[in-house]
């Protein structure tokens, strides 16, 4: 992960050295859903063997694995080396321009077969930082990665929808090699791409279980698996704007992914659900010497494995179950963080604004408020698939009024189309965001605007503020 915050605060008593990760036994899998076990468990050793190949080629370079150092190239060469033996189309891209100078490539692995039309990105951080070997940070997410590949290549599944690797050259200086790939997309290759999933910083040893946007539609398998589990997983609120996901969003481009935490500290509540040591930093050697084989909490490296291999399956792979409602990215830009497109109307709503807040990232739609005869409106257009039986519109809104009593003076609406589904008003207010949801099923198959709007009487404000929209399938 990139450093965005100077870290404070961390005193490291010893310097762990370094060593050979032991091999130990897997998580059981979840048995509670019989849909999980679709995907297949990936060994959580030989994950801890990419590892151990890491840690070594930083050994015999300095240390590190640093964006511009032989250690990041030698790394490079390995993932590679393993993506080539098992089958795949691999590529390594120059990253020509917004990289910092002597910067390594990034590399592209696609696996074939799969609609060439809908495409589903897995990415990791392949670079550290030249302060240490970079085990978890991001040794833990580029091998959880590349085993999932070599899994993918060694089940040779049918597939449905397209799988694309990729390992992120000199993340830990900006996002560069990210935000070069997304930029050097065309605007037909780009919208190809149905979501991307981010794996930052997976076996903190004192983490916790954060997932990227989680009540977005792309999160849901990831947010799924971990639910079989009882993790209780959490947004990832540290992560948000900090990792190679945020290249991607840039362009409106779903995204999601797993993380375990970096240099914020767990709260007792966290460690009350999850273990560990509250008011301690996730990951205590972010970004230190530190961050060896020792750095590697093999728990949460396996449950992360297993749940981005359920995430290929669901979203790839053809199990037999039909396949034919994903809703992922159905509504476009639903958290409001890629700026307005492709919501039309009163899109000055739209943003990171004083006086109110958002629910997830920075951004939202503020619809009214102004204590004044006034309507605002947003609306985008949605296709809703053919084989959804049913599907739900989701969205969170925060009601803040200066009214008072049970008379609806301020109005919220969503319709589909000319059909109004939902109303609410000043009299729902409440002190945070309230989920809530209308049903869509009807226009399975069918492409219709939806529309948010707000409405004020000539007197007293009531704020009707609206993100995470998103379409879940059952």
């Amino acid at each position: 992960m990139i450093r965005r915050l100077a870290v404070a605060g961390i005193s490291l008593a010893v310097v762990l050295g370094c060593g050979t990760l032991p091999a130990v036994a897997a998580d059981p899998a979840p048995t509670a859903d019989t849909t999980l076990s679709a995907a297949p468990d990936v060994d959580v050793n030989e994950v801890k063997a990419h590892l151990n190949e890491f840690s070594a080629i930083a050994g015999r370079n300095g240390g590190n694995r640093r964006s511009t150092g032989q250690g990041y190239d030698d790394s490079v060469a390995y993932v590679k080396g393993r993506l080539q033996a098992a089958g795949y189309t691999v590529t390594e891209q120059p990253c020509t321009s917004g990289c910092t100078s002597g910067a390594g490539p990034n590399l592209i692995a696609e696996w074939p077969g799969g609609d060439a039309n809908n495409v589903y990105m897995f990415g990791a951080h392949l670079d550290g930082v030249s302060a240490g070997p970079g085990m978890n940070d991001n040794g833990s997410g580029s091998a959880a990665l590349l085993e999932n590949a070599l899994t993918l290549a060694r089940q040779n599944p049918t597939l449905r929808n397209r799988v694309r690797f990729a390992w992120w050259t000199d993340e830990e200086q900006g996002l560069n090699g990210s935000d070069f790939y997304v930029r050097s997309l065309s605007s037909t290759e780009r919208a190809r791409i149905k979501a991307y999933y981010n794996f930052d910083m997976v076996a903190s040893v004192n983490g916790g279980y954060f997932i990227n946007h989680i009540t977005s539609s792309a999160a849901a398998p990831m947010k799924a698996y971990w639910d079989s589990l009882g993790l209780q997983p959490e947004e990832n609120t540290e992560g948000a704007g900090r990792s190679d996901d945020y290249s991607f969003e840039q362009y409106s481009i779903p995204t999601s992914g797993y993380a375990m935490g970096a240099s914020a500290r767990k709260t007792s509540a966290q460690a009350a659900k999850w273990g560990g040591t509250a008011s301690r930093a996730y990951d205590p050697c972010y970004h230190s010497s530190c961050d060896t084989l020792t750095n590697i909490n093999t728990t949460g490296l396996d449950r992360a494995s297993d749940g981005i291999a359920y995430t290929i399956w669901q979203r790839a792979v053809d199990t037999g179950t039909g396949g034919t409602c994903d809703t992922t990215g159905v509504v476009a830009n639903g958290g409001f963080e890629s700026g307005t497109s492709p919501w039309t109307g009163s899109t000055g709503a739209i943003g990171a604004q004083s006086g109110q807040s958002a629910h997830t990232g920075t951004r939202f739609a503020w619809l009214s408020g102004y204590g004044s005869t006034r309507t605002e409106s947003i609306s985008q257009s949605v296709t809703v698939p053919a084989g959804c039986t049913r599907a739900t519109l989701s969205y969170w809104l925060h009601i803040d009024t200066d009214e008072s009593g049970s008379t609806p003076y301020d109005r919220f609406t969503v319709k589909a189309g000319g059909t109004t589904l939902a109303t609410l008003s000043n009299a729902d207010a409440g002190s945070g965001y309230v989920q809530r949801s209308v049903d869509l099923s009807a226009y399975a198959g069918r492409t219709v605007t939806l529309t948010f709007t707000g409405s004020e009487d000539s007197s007293l404000q009531t704020s009707f503020v609206l993100d995470d929209v998103t379409l879940l399938s059952d």
